[in-house]
């Protein structure tokens, strides 16, 4: 079983989709010929051509509506848009267009399409190009908002998203595309969207995350099982929306205490509506309030300073050991 990098795994997918349904479409700025921003599209072009790999104009709201109606004639386009912060320019074409088509025909139309987009901080960049505003997509009915945290994840949620009927907001981890390789399979492997996945067991606290947010709860329930003899269960979302909230929910009536992490601006931010969940569907159980460890209400500063704004393990580890001591 080949190592890849998150980049190669996506890749992988858009490359067997390619393969197995000739409807499957790339379309957006640098898809073809450069491979894509961040070389996730890298080669596409070579073996499918510039008819199903399209180099767009920079222009968000054409790509995003072109990509609208070949999905409503009956193709299934994934379109790039190079850096989440430039899905401001498209928003109304989500929002207004294939969050609604489905509803508006009365189920006549579907939108079968996938918005790629890099997202989150951590790798020095410019303004625009480290926001996490996935709350806003999640938000919107008719929208299905998914974050993966690793390559065998990323490939095979990649995968459902493309076969998914509804349009999906795919958001990539940035500062994941390269840091570590994992094991994926050649073969077809998928993943239902609106599932969390239980990435680590434990009895004393459960921790709730996603995206770039894993490995860095992972390596903070290693330094307090090993420090304080703490196991934290830990839970990855892998979607926002829809989002089964069963699992998180059992595993809280049995540890009694919950920490939610995420980048995202804390206030009015994913962290609250997992809360919110808490309080309806485990009230009783818990033992103390529920923490949360998030990026702060501020625009996201530049590179200088985004190390003070990103979560990392030692924030998460002291909302652990607070949230128990309560």
């Amino acid at each position: 079983m080949a190592k890849l990098t998150m980049v190669q795994a996506l890749n992988l997918a858009l490359r067997q989709e390619m393969e197995k349904d000739d409807r499957v479409m790339l379309l957006g700025e640098d898809v073809g010929v450069d491979g894509g921003v961040f070389r996730v599209t890298d080669g596409l072009i070579d073996i499918f051509g510039a008819e199903r790999v399209i180099d767009t104009p920079l222009a968000e709201s054409g790509i995003v509506g072109a990509a609208i109606g070949m999905a409503v004639y009956g193709l299934r386009p994934v379109c790039e848009i190079q850096f989440s912060g430039f899905t401001y320019f498209n928003f109304h074409q989500l929002e207004s267009h294939a969050a609604r088509l489905r509803h508006r025909s009365q189920g006549k139309y579907h939108v079968p399409m996938v918005l790629r987009a890099p997202y989150g901080g951590g790798v020095r960049a410019l303004e625009h190009h480290s926001e996490s505003r996935e709350v806003y997509y999640a938000h919107t009915p008719g929208l299905k908002m998914v974050i993966p945290s690793g390559p065998r994840n990323s490939r095979a949620l990649m995968v459902s998203a493309i076969r998914d009927p509804d349009p999906v907001i795919f958001f990539e981890p940035k500062a994941l595309y390269r840091a570590f390789r994992e094991e994926v399979p050649e073969e077809e492997e998928t993943l239902p969207l609106g599932v969390p996945v239980k990435v680590r067991e434990g009895g004393d606290v459960t921790l709730v995350a996603y995206g770039a947010m894993i490995p860095l709860s992972l390596d903070a329930a290693e330094v307090l099982k090993a420090k304080h003899g703490i196991e934290v269960e830990v839970f990855d979302l892998l979607t926002l929306s829809p989002l089964d909230d069963t699992l998180i929910t059992e595993s809280v009536r049995k540890t009694g205490h919950a920490v939610v992490v995420h980048e995202a601006h804390r206030s009015f931010g994913p962290g609250a509506e997992i809360m919110a969940r808490l309080m309806e569907e485990a009230f009783f159980y818990l033992e103390a309030p529920v923490k949360r460890v998030t990026g702060y209400d501020i625009v996201y500063p530049l590179f200088a300073r985004e190390k003070a704004y990103m979560p990392n393990a030692m924030r998460i580890v002291r909302a652990v050991r607070e949230t128990l001591a309560s």
